[in-house]
């Protein structure tokens, strides 16, 4: 299946989007991406989406080094419970081979190895997101953030023996060399960086040694992260389609990097099926979006996958007892009521029913639920 990355990988795209003119929200739904998901790092996303739109904002942005300008905004914090871990490991060589050993708890698509031989490190990254696409901003805000992370140990002034990247050279090379130095190679064999084994020897100024038996403890939390189960990537998926309207089982095997049967036979060995899937994450979204006066429920039924408003008002007086125009009706009396209004009644909806007379206060959704 096609690897995942966590939302958290964008932390501050929009404001740096915006910095540089850009209409963030646009661009994240052209990449596939649900802009309200930004908020949700820990949220798993299949990482070509994320690649995808960080290629675009810097064609759109005409900057080269976009990439690198996000990994000036990444700190440790932004690998999550790992982060907090590897902060408290006793020297900088500890504290990388734990990120080593742990990256896919934070991103499927990244390959990092570290080795030493003859006092030299050599650090190697390559992401690999399953599609045919540019990664470059990608890979540079990866190894960005690696340089970020080894400031934060090595100290701000501290530089690699060199940096390297198989692709090429950027027209204006000012951000690379503000980040790693003077020593930068392009169009190499490898994209990483090498450093000695003497900066890994280095003490961990963060380290605590009374904290750290702590954090140990959160190693089984990283791991667990990375166990996904097939229903959880697909319902990551489900609940990232659904809001756009282009939500089916082979638009997600399309996503996963498989068929729709390995889609449906690896649910059915977890006990599960899609449609169940599917259903569930439609119930909560409906609960969310139903409400809102400024959408149809013509278009939230195309929303939700309906392909017609009719069997969406079956489909929801299925779940809730009443019709959408009935939930929404009543939702907007309870509005008025916690303002302090006077409910309306009388009007008319989407679906051209008459509202009827308000209910008591507190009653509105316990009546309708029942079918009143």
């Amino acid at each position: 299946m096609k690897p995942l990355a966590r939302y958290a990988a964008l932390n501050d795209y929009v404001d740096l989007a915006q910095s540089l003119g850009l209409e963030p929200a646009r661009l994240v739904r052209e990449a596939g991406l649900d802009p309200a998901g930004l908020s949700m790092q820990d949220r798993w996303v299949p990482a070509s989406a994320v690649t995808e739109l960080l290629e675009r904002s810097a064609a759109e942005s005409g900057r080269e080094d976009f990439g690198l300008l996000l990994a000036e905004r990444r700190r440790l914090s932004n690998l999550g419970p790992l982060g907090l871990v590897m902060r408290e490991e006793p020297d900088v060589r500890s504290a990388l081979v734990l990120m080593v050993r742990h990256q896919h708890a934070y991103n499927e698509s990244l390959h990092i190895r570290l080795t030493e031989r003859n006092g030299i490190a050599s650090m190697r990254l390559h992401l690999d997101t399953g599609e045919r696409g540019g990664t470059r901003q990608a890979t540079e805000l990866a190894l960005g953030a690696v340089q970020g992370i080894l400031h934060g140990f090595l100290g701000p002034h501290w530089q690699p023996a060199e940096t390297t990247f198989t692709h090429p050279a950027p027209h204006d090379r000012a951000t690379h060399l503000r980040l790693f130095g003077p020593q930068l190679k392009f169009d190499h064999e490898f994209t990483g960086m090498t450093l000695y084994t003497t900066d890994l020897d280095t003490p961990n100024p963060m380290s605590d040694p009374l904290l750290r038996p702590y954090t140990q403890q959160l190693l089984d939390s990283v791991d667990t992260m990375h166990e996904t189960s097939i229903r959880d990537r697909v319902q990551e998926l489900v609940e990232l389609l659904l809001p756009t309207g282009r939500c089916s089982a082979d638009q997600v095997a399309r996503s996963l990097g498989v068929d729709r049967r390995t889609v449906h036979r690896r649910l059915a060995d977890e006990g599960h099926t899609y449609s169940e899937i599917l259903d569930s994450t439609r119930v909560d979204l409906a609960r969310r979006v139903v409400g809102n006066r400024g959408r149809s429920l013509t278009e939230i039924a195309g929303m939700l996958g309906f392909s017609s408003p009719a069997g969406f008002t079956r489909w929801f007086r299925s779940h809730h007892g009443c019709s959408p125009s009935q939930w929404r009706r009543a939702e907007a009396a309870d509005q008025d009521r916690r303002r302090g209004g006077t409910p309306r009644s009388g009007t008319r909806s989407g679906s051209g029913e008459t509202n009827p007379p308000a209910a008591p206060a507190g009653e509105p959704q316990r009546r309708l639920r029942r079918g009143g």
